[in-house]
């Protein structure tokens, strides 16, 4: 067993999963997918691979995903759980300079808005709304974090069984802020690293106003909750 593990949700991804997990396996990890059911042949790619895939038969959403992964991580033994997308828009190349940074923090995240950090083939508009989200965030939750929404992540044992990773309530991509939120609550230090980020050329976005709407929401009632010091 290596002391680092990547768990990747997937749900459809036939077109990207077996590239990713061949650059994968160069490296001194292990992979953990957590399957929601994909109908494209997508655990069986995993498999041929000889991938280990935790299969849940319906879309229970990312949040669900992330946290049945990194419990069973912690439930092994693995000092460094990494998350990152299966659709290609996060790339085994950041990884490996994010890993070099292991031990300098408690959670590394691969930002895109962090000085160096780019984006490939996002609208304008796209790339509006996301920094938009992350400057909502940290105006009212106060993170010091520029890139929150990040899914690109490696985090230590350690901070991650002082989270408390089963009370995290939300599901879509909210659940990259309440993480951040959390981390530091937790006193968790936090290394940006900066990652090239290339939208995805296969698959559809799992984005939706279901997913958007949750995040404002969310951030925004954890928000006045600090101002009002609860």
């Amino acid at each position: 067993m290596n002391n680092s593990i990547v768990v990747i949700p997937t749900y459809n991804e036939v077109d990207s999963i077996g590239a990713l997990l061949d650059e994968l396996n160069l490296l001194e990890v292990d992979v953990l997918i957590i399957d929601d059911g994909s109908p494209d042949g997508t655990e069986q790619i995993c498999l041929a691979h000889g991938v280990e895939v935790i299969q849940r038969g319906q879309k229970l959403g990312l949040g669900s995903a992330y946290r049945v992964g990194f419990q069973t991580a912690l439930e092994r033994g693995y000092k460094n759980i990494i998350e990152m997308d299966a659709d290609g828009s996060h790339q085994v190349s950041d990884l490996v300079k994010m890993m070099q940074w292991i031990g300098s923090a408690d959670l590394i995240i691969g930002s895109r808005w962090v000085l160096g950090g780019r984006i490939q083939n996002w609208s304008k508009f796209r790339e509006y709304l996301s920094k938009a989200a992350n400057r909502y965030a940290n105006l009212m939750l106060s993170l010091h974090v520029l890139d929150t929404t990040a899914g690109f992540r490696i985090y230590s044992a350690p901070l991650l069984n002082k989270m408390q990773i089963s009370t995290i309530a939300s599901e879509g991509y909210c659940f990259q802020i309440e993480m951040t939120r959390r981390a530091i609550a937790r006193g968790g230090s936090i290394k940006e690293v900066p990652i090239t980020f290339i939208e995805r050329e296969h698959g559809v976005s799992k984005m939706s106003f279901a997913i958007a709407l949750e995040a404002v929401v969310r951030i925004t009632a954890w928000g006045f909750a600090r101002i009002i010091g609860r």
